[in-house]
């Protein structure tokens, strides 16, 4: 995936931070060894939680997770406890892999002023408690099919549940509009970016941090494994849901398409392990192994189920063949970010 830094028709200087990773070859760790890295970066990290209607709280439960009920069925993931606990700790795999920033674009410095902001898809609502705390000025909107369930929230952020392939009817425009790992929530992504682009302030920003789902090799030792095999079922399954995994290298060109200027690309690497050498890619591994392996089921279970006519006891087997080559230290793979 890449990280879409886009400026709304007026171009701005880009003080985003210089990408941590390029097309360079990550370097494998000589320490094969899984059981070193025994320890977790795992730990408890508190939810949320906003009063909404009834009816929007109350979920489906399936195969043991719970699921939005607002259009119901639109997305694949849950949206239960453990669901908010991964997003949060992917929260902090960002803020990892972007040096302690929420974000690349210009909103993201601690000495910028911008009046309102948009948090598409804010999922746990973290990003957007923490932009709230750290720009005061700001006016912070956060969006999901979820409800957002944090009793502490500060006094400039609040939370709407909402579908974000419905028309718009926010009634300024935002200066920042922030959107992250949307892929496989999104049907029609032209559209979505234009509803971004049509609700910019002049001079505003767009930021997608998003993921190219397929891990790659740069040495072939992710092939013909449970890796690609999971992958590969789960693609099959989301083009039959309606809104499958994106492959975001085509998005420089939409984006430009639709009138924004300065389009800015950075590109990160997300290893699924502790595999590499540099010690950087050896962190942000623990985390992406914390963050997806000990989740899998979180991304497979109703895709798999629902599309493929899988049993949750299969979905289950395959997560954790899948778990196991992410362990592996000889599988060089990693994520496009």
């Amino acid at each position: 995936m890449s990280n879409n830094d886009t400026s709304a028709p007026v171009e701005a200087e880009d003080s985003a931070p210089a990408a941590n990773t390029n097309n360079d070859v990550l370097a494998a760790d000589d320490d094969t060894d899984v059981s070193s890295d025994a320890s977790s970066v795992r730990g408890s990290i508190a939810t949320s939680n906003t009063s909404l209607a009834q009816s929007v709280l109350e979920y489906r439960e399936e195969n043991g997770r719970t699921y939005h009920s607002y259009k119901e069925g639109k997305y694949f993931a849950p949206n239960d406890i453990r669901e908010i606990d991964r997003l949060d700790l992917q929260h902090n795999l960002f803020l990892k892999t972007f040096d302690d920033r929420l974000g690349t674009a210009p909103p993201n410095d601690k000495d910028s002023k911008v009046k309102r902001v948009l948090d598409v898809g804010t999922g746990s609502g973290l990003w957007a408690i923490d932009f709230g705390d750290e720009h005061p000025e700001a006016e912070v909107t956060g969006v999901d099919l979820s409800a957002v369930r944090d009793t502490f929230v500060p006094p400039n952020v609040k939370f709407e549940v909402d579908d974000v392939e419905e028309p718009w009817t926010y009634s300024e425009p935002f200066d920042y509009i922030h959107s992250r790992i949307m892929t496989g929530s999104i049907t029609d992504w032209e559209k979505y970016i234009r509803n971004c682009y049509d609700n910019l302030a002049l001079g505003g920003y767009l930021e997608l941090n998003e993921i190219d789902a397929s891990p790659v090799s740069d040495d072939g030792t992710i092939d013909n494994t449970a890796i690609t095999k999971s992958v590969d079922l789960t693609f099959q399954a989301m083009e039959i849901f309606g809104s499958p995994f994106q492959e975001f290298s085509r998005f420089e060109k939409v984006l430009k398409d639709i009138g924004f200027d300065n389009v800015h690309i950075q590109q990160f690497k997300w290893p699924t392990n502790s595999w590499p050498k540099d010690p950087k890619h050896k962190e942000l591994g623990l985390w992406v192994y914390d963050t997806i392996a000990y989740n899998l089921e979180s991304f497979m279970m109703a895709p798999l189920t629902r599309a493929l006519n899988w049993t949750k006891e299969e979905v289950l087997v395959l997560a954790t063949e899948m778990r196991r080559d992410m362990a592996d230290k000889n599988i060089h793979a990693y994520y496009n970010v």
